[in-house]
């Protein structure tokens, strides 16, 4: 059985998938949400919001992803950072997963990775869960309804979380596994319902394309001026270091908030919808992105929720720290409708400092801008990844390692060939901790964090004066109006004031050794920008 919208030249069919005892072909919202409940996947909530759990998994499984090793992606991939499987095993895992979906019933949708029409990738996604291919169709952009008679898919992903792959037979190394085949233009998931694999594998197939089309890919947010595209900033981090709430200010329009492109003509974004952060959410600081918990076909994930009422308990993390809502982008009031903004005037780069020795603003050349965006630190988040249940400090190059086939040197020229270009600010942000380290410290106050990021980017704070940092050698401001002056000198937050000297030199002697392994590949400015 099929239903649906679909082009009759681009059925499963076609592309060799057969047997399916129904596939629904580009279902919208209301239907996916029908479906999903009829299928006992999760419960409606307030709302109408779509209440699921994703079981084992409630983070990505990043030692479980694989990288096809073909002839034509041999001399590119980054294989230190990405596990290969044989071509052979991965046709094994092909076949294998196609015979254990025959008499099932998946849900397809076709859908466009990135705004910009010139870099886009048609993409079709096809999953055994029906609140998967809800997330997926919030997460991606949707084309007009009369633009599927004649969509045909680049890609393929295929989500199966039924499916248990063997290491033996298929060259993984669990049960688990996330495989891209750049020659096949294919993507197998499975093992696992967590949906974020679904929108990461698709960034690193972003991440592999756009360079040799000289984009850069950015796991970053972004947002503009109101009305005024040329004032857009990006604001690079791994997850949970404030992308989607920062991005989301008020007083700004939303171009995304997780991964967007930079091109000769501006950002685009890869998405169309956000994947938000629910653990302790505010309404009262992030009352937008709160609201959408409450918003129907809203996917909320792993929150935990009163059986009578189905109130959501933002606090309680027993499932997992990694608690998530998903939904469209114009569940936000001042995102953008094109999804398109302007170079980048302002580069922010956040980091979570788990040390409580970074200041929480500091302003970097752009030689320091790329020794900080090779760097990449940062503390990982409870919940984000398997095994990780507190803050663990972590050196993620390009603010987002797991998802970079290439090596890291081919990003940090294109950021700098950027910058160059245009002469953007660059900025280093910690959302982290101060007056102490983590289970000593507390967390930087949001408030205080978005003042500085509104001076920063209405140019105020470079009129500021500043003092050079003596451990990092960047700048930062001495007082900024608004903003305690006691937490921009981050010595002075500690009681211990040795013991702040003791951290800081052990945090400059883990940057220094972690940067060693670029020296060999940066020109002599970023070289002379290293500390340590």
């Amino acid at each position: 059985m099929m239903t649906g919208r679909v082009n009759p030249l681009a059925s499963l069919e076609t592309f060799g998938i057969s047997g399916l005892r129904a596939v629904h072909y580009n279902d919208v919202e209301p239907a996916l949400v029908n479906a999903a409940l009829a299928r006992g996947e999760g419960v409606l909530g307030q709302g109408g919001a779509f209440l699921c759990s994703t079981g084992q998994f409630t983070g990505r499984s990043p030692k479980d992803k694989f990288v096809v090793r073909t002839p034509s992606v041999e001399k590119t991939i980054w294989w230190e950072n990405n596990a290969a499987m044989a071509p052979d095993a991965f046709d094994r895992l092909y076949a294998d997963m196609l015979a254990h979906m025959q008499g099932r019933e998946y849900f397809v949708q076709d859908l466009y990775a990135g705004a910009d029409p010139a870099h886009r990738l048609d993409l079709r996604v096809v999953t055994e869960l029906a609140w998967h291919s809800l997330f997926i169709r919030h997460l991606l952009r949707r084309p007009a309804r009369e633009d599927l008679d004649a969509f045909m898919p680049e890609w393929t992903v295929i989500n199966c979380p039924s499916f248990k792959a063997d290491p033996a037979r298929h060259g993984c190394r669990t049960e688990t596994v996330i495989s891209l085949n750049f020659d096949k233009k294919l993507i197998l998931i499975a093992n696992t319902a967590y949906a974020g694999e679904n929108k990461k594998a698709v960034f690193t197939l972003l991440n592999y394309l756009l360079p040799d089309k000289g984009v850069m890919p950015m796991h970053c947010s972004a947002n503009h001026a109101p009305g005024d595209l040329a004032q857009t900033a990006v604001f690079f981090g791994l997850s949970g270091t404030g992308k989607t709430t920062l991005s989301a200010a008020p007083d700004r329009t939303l171009i995304g908030d997780d991964e967007h492109g930079w091109s000769g003509t501006g950002t685009f974004n890869f998405e169309g919808g956000c994947y938000a952060k629910t653990i302790n959410l505010s309404p009262t600081a992030e009352p937008e992105i709160y609201a959408t918990t409450r918003r129907f076909a809203t996917v909320v994930e792993n929150m935990v929720y009163d059986l009578e009422t189905l109130e959501l308990d933002f606090t309680d993390a027993s499932l997992t720290e990694n608690t998530r809502c998903a939904y469209p982008l114009e569940a936000i009031s001042n995102a953008s409708a094109t999804g398109l903004g302007g170079a980048p005037l302002h580069v922010v780069m956040l980091t979570c400092d788990a040390f409580g020795v970074l200041p929480p603003i500091a302003r970097l050349t752009p030689a320091q801008a790329m020794y900080h965006f090779l760097s990449g630190f940062t503390s990982k988040t409870a919940g984000t990844e398997r095994g990780i249940t507190e803050p663990t400090p972590t050196f993620s190059t390009c603010f987002g390692a797991p998802f970079m086939p290439r090596r890291p040197e081919i990003y940090g020229q294109l950021l700098q060939q950027k910058i160059a270009q245009t002469g953007a600010s660059c900025w280093l942000v910690n959302t982290g901790w101060t007056g102490g380290a983590y289970g000593t410290g507390r967390r930087m106050p949001i408030k205080a964090t978005r003042a500085l990021l509104s001076a920063a980017l209405d140019g105020s704070l470079a009129k500021a004066l500043f003092r050079r940092d003596p451990n990092f050698g960047f700048d930062v401001p001495v007082s900024v109006p608004g903003v305690d002056a006691q937490l921009l000198t981050p010595r002075d937050t500690w009681a211990d004031k040795a013991a702040y000297d003791a951290q800081a030199a052990r945090l400059v002697g883990m940057f220094s050794e972690n940067f060693s392994q670029y020296l060999p590949h940066i020109n002599a400015e970023v070289r002379a920008a290293a500390i340590g």
